[in-house]
């Protein structure tokens, strides 16, 4: 599997990318929470075979896998961890497979401010979400699939600060400025205080997928 996961490295080879998306906002309510993006609320049945690894050999997020072991948690069910909207939903096949990529407005318990995450779930087998679709914390994003073969059944996540990243993560350096340890995230951020009062968020943040060459 590790042979296999390092194609996601090279991704960013195989794609042809237009400028930067011009900057939007959208108004949406800030998260109250987090919770984990399979076995809602607290990953019930499921173990983290892998996490975060910032030095080579980079691991850009966790990996989360049924404990029957093998294919059997395939077409399990993937949620959003977080009131968001989708900025990206689409199948880029090669390292990635289906791919989504929410983003999550918060607001830090510390400094008080409003702050940004974006989370991406891969090697989905099925997306049940599309481009600017609002989500709700604990709804069905996807399912857990296996990028065409290419891995056992599971699922891929990213937890990133820097939401200019989108799909090129080599577009800025890995460390803790840029990344985020998501089950330490997630962990630390369990329940917020309700806002209703919506925020402007912005979107449009990082080059936009124009498909992919070689395939």
């Amino acid at each position: 599997m590790i042979r296999a996961l390092n194609a996601c490295c090279l991704v960013a080879i195989l794609f042809c990318l237009a400028p930067l998306a011009d900057a939007q906002t959208v108004k949406m309510n800030l998260a109250d929470g987090f919770d984990f993006p399979v076995g809602k609320p607290n990953a019930d049945g499921y173990y983290k075979s892998r996490g975060l690894r910032l030095r080579a050999p980079q691991h850009f997020g966790e990996d989360w896998n049924g404990r029957g072991g093998g294919d059997s948690d395939l077409g399990d069910p993937v949620y959003a961890i977080a009131d968001g909207v989708v900025t990206f939903a689409h199948d880029v096949r090669t390292g990635w497979g289906k791919l989504v990529l929410t983003r999550h407005a918060y607001r830090d318990k510390e400094g008080g401010e409003v702050k940004y995450v974006d989370t991406l779930n891969a090697h989905l087998d099925t997306m049940l979400v599309k481009v600017g679709q609002m989500v709700k914390r604990g709804q069905q994003i996807g399912t857990i699939g296996t990028n065409y073969g290419m891995y056992p059944a599971h699922l891929h996540f990213e937890m990133r600060h820097n939401i200019t990243i989108g799909v090129v993560r080599n577009s800025v350096p890995a460390d803790m400025v840029n990344w985020v340890d998501p089950t330490d995230f997630i962990n630390r951020h369990r329940k917020l205080n309700r806002e209703w009062r919506a925020v402007s968020v912005p979107i449009g943040t990082y080059q936009e997928y124009r498909g992919f060459k070689g395939l």
